[in-house]
């Protein structure tokens, strides 16, 4: 589940240069996904994306994301014991796991309480809990799914009651599993489609699973914490020329869901927009990276106090996410197997 930041200030919304991956690819190219059926209501004035963009505007304070931000003064939690570390190992697993059993679940027709129920059972299963089920923050009720579940153009902290609609052919969904188990906590999620992608929505989810591959890669010991947001951000951006959603991003875990450091997408703009960004990489940091792009813009929109977070444009997001675990040796992803799970849900 990812963090806020509200130092991280919306950027630009820029041309979308051709993918080098998908050449033929074009922002026009509109694909009947983006379904309406699942869309957030049509941006107001404050919020269009034609009023917002300025990367020199103030923050918009209904367009935070429902999270407060935690001090930058903390130290992270270093997890360097054996049998913390297995604690650590364990969790990470059990989301790994929940995972593979929901793709072997899925299915198109069923709604997202049919697919949150299956995930509170299985968590139950693996003899573990959902720690985002009632997780509280000022400003918004108790979140009230087991998983974060979000279909099409939202981008994060999806609910099961934001719509009794059941999946259908072309939607995507992507599904974020955060678990507590003998107090660790495994957080990770994962982009699925139902039915084969059209080629720009392939494109999309796999600059996601390759960002975060390089991503992960680039955090070595002692080096900065920018080299992270520089893979990601080189990958999504100046390669495929897709958008990574600004203002959330990855974050310290442990035993707690949310920790310091914070892990930005994005290298930042101005000197203070991400503080820690020169910090190093360090021997028993655990972290949850998790890079959110969109097709279109940087941009995202809420409604009230609902947990929903979409793309200002309605265009199509995904969400990848990985546990990742700092060692003398360099970075160990301990969610590693959900590299290996089918993303394209048939039937």
């Amino acid at each position: 589940m990812p963090r806020a930041c509200w130092a991280s200030s919306a950027s630009a919304a820029r041309s979308r240069p051709e993918c080098a991956a998908t050449s033929s690819c074009s922002p026009t190219a509109t694909n009947a996904r983006w379904c309406t059926r699942w869309q957030a209501p049509a941006p107001t004035s404050r919020s269009s994306p034609a009023t917002s963009t300025s990367a020199s505007r103030k923050w918009d304070k209904s367009r935070r994301a429902p999270f407060s931000p935690f001090s930058y003064d903390l130290p992270p939690v270093l997890v360097t014991d054996p049998k913390d570390i297995a604690h650590a190992e364990a969790a990470a697993e059990r989301v790994v796991e929940t995972h593979r059993r929901l793709v072997g679940f899925l299915r198109t027709g069923l709604t997202l309480a049919e697919i949150d129920a299956f995930v509170g059972a299985t968590l139950a299963d693996l003899g573990c809990k959902s720690c985002f089920l009632g997780y509280q923050v000022r400003g918004h009720p108790p979140y009230p799914s087991h998983a974060c579940l979000s279909p099409n153009d939202c981008v994060v902290h999806g609910t099961h009651v934001m719509t009794r609609d059941p999946v259908r052919t072309g939607d995507l969904l992507s599904i974020d599993i955060g678990v507590r188990h003998h107090g660790w906590i495994g957080d990770a999620a994962w982009t699925f489609s139902f039915g084969e992608p059209d080629k720009l929505t392939r494109a999309l989810m796999e600059s996601g699973k390759e960002s975060l591959r390089r991503g992960i890669a680039a955090m070595q010991p002692q080096r900065p914490l920018i080299d992270w947001a520089k893979a990601v951000q080189g990958h999504v951006e100046r390669e495929c020329g897709f958008h990574l959603v600004r203002g959330l991003g990855g974050h310290g875990i442990g035993r707690s869901l949310h920790g310091p450091p914070f892990v930005a997408n994005v290298v930042p703009s101005y000197p203070g927009e991400w503080s820690e960004a020169w910090k190093p990489w360090v021997p028993g940091m655990l972290v949850a990276v998790e890079p959110m792009i969109a097709i279109g813009t940087t941009e995202t929109r809420t409604k009230g106090r609902e947990w929903p977070i979409w793309t200002a444009d309605g265009t199509l997001a995904v969400h990848y996410e990985a546990d990742v675990l700092i060692t003398a040796a360099g970075p160990r992803n301990l969610t590693e197997g959900l590299f290996e799970l089918p993303d394209v849900i048939e039937g």
